[in-house]
């Protein structure tokens, strides 16, 4: 009888008997019987009442008992075991802080080596292990059970390993379903390492979408410990990095760029971006952007949009637009991050995103298209895809709205969503901004196409009046060519060309120079920048602006050279319409000091790129028109007005005489300019560009000794090589007022069909008589009929006009020409017909009485057209 506090004894084990030498007793060929069927030995011992029972004993016991099999009595003797499971169990030691047996680990490594296919048997013991491990909490021996598995992967990584790696993802699922953060970390660390593995062989059937969802809830943890959290975070960051590398480059996994993953990752990593900061390398923002550019740098061509729209969602659904700054950030690593060609991607992405928040508030719109700007900062090789054009009518259909905005005061089309002035400036600020770092991406002869591109949306008043919103009006129209014209300036600041007639060409140029002669000031200040900023090819255009208000030259450093042939070429074809804007653009009274200084800026460098002798004294002609100009009483000019052609007229002749024309041309200027600087400094830029200028009390008078003389200029330029051209001053230049006419826009209907029809020295009815008797032959009928002069000058020059006017002029204009000229076609056809209907005179000299034309019997009034 057992006594109290004993351990229990087996009935079938006489005492002093044990398993061991039972078995070795036995003769050979005899086995142990097994126990009858639903007999099996108890498998825990009830131990409440052992006071002082041997640890040891009681862990040998618990032993024996935990790994019998049912099959048999040998399964309760741990030397009747499987070999694996004796060499598993070896591993072990006796206290789990001596940590894995090393030499025994030796062994087995070398018996999974040995033998292969033991590897799923061994794998499956010790997920069985840490299992029970796991549930008694004996967390020690879960660590030992870990490294023992990683150790085997690491020693088995040949065809075999696929053996291993089931029931080692089933351990570490278990790990990560417990609710110890410490647990999870080891998890993650194990799962790391076995990621960084080479598989030679792929696996057909292997999942990690538990891991995907889990790694990206860890990303998520809210701990209330702030170390703790971290280091969840930390160690889920670590985690879908190793699942991507895992499963990025093997094509028989599952797809990590399908939608639904990339929904888990995506978020999971810029939360970590946007709520920490970069404290040590071992911090989540840190962790976060080198998972989150290796992911990008592993994306393929297909695979881009999947990983950019999760971030589009992300930035909407938490607000973070409108902050810019972490917006800016992410977009600046996946812009660094993925391939270069395939950058246009993002930049697409980004396109058709603004186009679905265009009824978002403008702070939502302006941090999208901010966005834009820099990533075509990055995107530095100009490969913004095929559709360059698309890219700006996106942003230019983003300006017209906002000025419809503007004018509403509402962003939405119910009207309950309100948008003040200031946000939408800021918009549109960053919508030109935006247009100017995508131009400047751009080869040169797409920046030519962009420029062509933003000219013809310009809304002209007459010929599109339609192109902003109806409820727009004329005030929308204005705004939007004050956008259009500054987005224009954006792209031809930093436009480098060789040639001008490239850069400049007449369906560009013709249009442009238009609109020097609107009303509106700022339009006129706009498309004087534009001029200035595309001819400026050496950038001279900052230096030339301190030349207004300093007489040394010299001191400024100019980069010259000679004039190309092209130059050359494009002067001859274009100075003219150059010279005549300038002079029509002193002549307007809304012109302030910003628009002289404009002008200023505009004449020097076109001195400075440009000039050769016929050119410089055309300036100096039409300097003295402008002074000229100035000193007219006839013109309805302010004092201000004045003031700044006279500043203009003394800063440019002083650079010009600087620039290598004869001395005598530099004497005259500075004695005239030494004159004004003592009796009337209000003639100089000092006075008159400045934010106050200082001009005269009463009414501006101006002496002969302070202008300067057109004849002791030529006399200077007389025995040079400029000579050869000084004739040319003695006619005074003056422009075509026809053009202003026509341009400016300002004439009622009924005086533009006037001098349309005036202009046409073929339609002079008062001067018509009646056409002598001739012999109707082809070519009469076709001179009447084309009424086409001799001279090939001549009906170049009227091709040319035509041309610009069907390109400038007013709509209505246009209709009231054509109709003078259907006018004028019907007289000449009228005259043809009345010539072949007139009988041939009779031998006596009079003809017969005039019957009535055939063509009036048959063809009415209403039908001769």
């Amino acid at each position: 009888m057992d006594m109290p506090g004993s351990l229990p004894r087996f009935p079938s084990m006489p005492q002093g008997v044990t398993v061991s030498g039972l078995l070795n007793s036995l003769p050979r060929g005899l086995t142990m019987p097994s126990l009858p069927r639903g007999v099996s030995l108890p498998r825990t011992v009830a131990t409440p009442t052992v006071l002082q029972a041997p640890l040891r004993l009681l862990q040998d016991c618990c032993s024996v008992l935990d790994h019998q099999t049912a099959g048999g009595l040998c399964g309760c003797c741990w030397a009747l075991r499987p070999r694996y499971k004796r060499l598993v169990d070896n591993i072990f030691p006796e206290d789990p802080e001596d940590g894995l047996v090393k030499a025994n680990m030796e062994k087995l490594t070398f018996f999974a080596l040995s033998a292969p296919e033991k590897l799923d048997r061994i794998a499956a013991y010790l997920s069985e292990r840490l299992t029970r491990e796991l549930n008694r909490h004996r967390y020690g021996y879960v660590c030992i059970v870990m490294e023992a598995m990683e150790q085997l992967l690491l020693a088995c990584h040949c065809q075999s390993i696929n053996l291993l790696v089931e029931s080692f993802l089933s351990t570490l699922r278990l790990l990560l379903e417990a609710d110890k953060a410490h647990l999870h970390i080891l998890a993650t660390n194990s799962f790391v390492k076995f990621a960084n593995i080479e598989e030679d062989t792929p696996s057909y059937h292997r999942s990690y979408d538990f891991f995907v969802s889990r790694f990206s809830e860890m990303c998520h943890s809210e701990h209330e410990d702030p170390d703790i959290q971290n280091k969840i975070r930390v160690s889920g960051i670590r985690g879908l990095q190793g699942v991507v590398r895992k499963t990025v480059d093997n094509e028989l996994l599952v797809n990590i760029w399908e939608p639904r993953h990339m929904e888990q990752i995506i978020p999971a990593l810029l939360v970590n971006l946007e709520k920490h900061t970069h404290t040590d390398s071992a911090s989540p923002a840190e962790q976060t952007e080198v998972c989150f550019r290796e992911l990008l740098g592993r994306a393929a061509y297909g695979h881009i949009n999947n990983a950019i729209r999760p971030v589009l969602m992300h930035l909407d659904s938490h607000s973070l637009w409108e902050g810019r700054r972490f917006a800016v950030q992410c977009f600046q690593i996946i812009m660094f991050s993925i391939q270069s060609q395939h950058s246009h991607l993002v930049i697409q992405q980004l396109l058709g995103h603004l186009d679905a928040n265009s009824r978002s508030p403008a702070s939502v719109r302006a941090g999208i298209v901010e966005v834009l700007s820099e990533a075509a900062v990055i995107e530095a090789t100009g490969s913004i895809g095929p559709t360059v054009l698309e890219v700006f009518n996106t942003l230019l259909r983003q300006l017209r709205q906002s000025v419809d905005y503007e004018l509403t005061g509402f962003y939405d089309n119910a009207g309950k969503c309100k948008t003040s002035s200031t946000e939408e400036k800021t918009l549109q600020d960053a919508v030109i901004k935006t247009i100017g770092s995508f131009a400047n991406t751009l080869p040169v002869y797409q920046r030519s196409e962009v420029m062509m591109f933003i000219m013809g949306k310009i809304p002209v008043p007459g010929i599109y009046p339609a192109l902003g919103s109806p409820n727009a009006g004329f005030e929308g129209s204005r705004m939007i060519q004050v956008m259009l014209l500054k987005s224009l300036l954006q792209v031809s600041e930093r436009y480098e060309s060789t040639n001008l007639l490239t850069a400049l060409p007449s369906s560009f140029l013709e249009p442009l120079l238009s609109y020097t002669l609107m009303e509106d000031p700022e339009i006129r200040l706009l498309v004087l920048s534009i001029l200035t900023s595309l001819i400026d090819r050496r950038h001279n255009a900052s230096k030339l602006s301190a030349a207004s208000l300093s007489f040394d030259v010299s001191l400024l450093e100019l980069k010259e050279d000679r004039s190309s042939r092209q130059d050359n070429l494009f002067m001859r074809k274009h100075a003219q319409r150059l010279y005549r804007h300038v002079y029509l653009a002193c002549k307007e009274e809304s012109s302030g000091r910003s628009h002289y200084q404009a002008l200023f800026s505009l004449l020097a460098v076109l001195s400075v790129e440009l000039a050769n002798e016929e050119m410089v004294v055309d300036l100096i002609r039409l300097v003295l028109a402008l002074q000229e100009l100035a000193l007219s009483a006839q013109e309805c000019l302010s004092a201000l007005n004045r003031c700044g052609v006279h500043a203009v007229c003394a800063a440019f002749l002083n650079l010009l005489s600087q620039l290598g024309t004869p001395p005598p041309l530099h004497q005259h200027v500075a004695q005239v300019i030494e004159r004004r600087q003592k009796e009337a400094p209000h003639l100089l830029p000092v006075a008159v560009f400045c934010d106050k200028p200082r001009l005269p009390d009463g009414e501006l008078k101006v002496d002969e000794a302070l202008v300067f003389v057109q004849s002791k200029i030529c006399e200077a330029l007389t025995g040079s090589s400029y000579g050869t051209h000084a004739d040319r001053f003695n006619t005074p230049y003056t422009p075509q007022l026809s053009d202003e006419d026509r341009l400016s826009k300002r004439k009622s209907i009924g005086d533009v069909v006037s001098l349309q029809i005036d202009m046409d020295p073929q339609f002079c009815p008062e001067t018509q008589q009646e056409p002598q008797t001739e012999q109707i032959t082809f070519e009469t009928l076709k001179n009447a009929i084309e009424d086409r002069g001799n001279v090939e000058e001549e009906e170049r020059r009227r091709r040319m006009e035509v041309v610009e006017r069907f390109q400038t002029a007013p709509f209505e204009e246009i209709a009231a020409h054509c109709g003078a000229r259907a006018t004028l076609l019907q007289s000449k056809l009228d005259q043809v017909f009345n010539s072949i209907i007139r009988s041939p005179p009779t031998p006596s000299g009079h003809s017969p009485p005039r019957s009535t034309p055939l063509y009036e019997m048959k063809f009415p009034d209403l039908c001769v057209y």
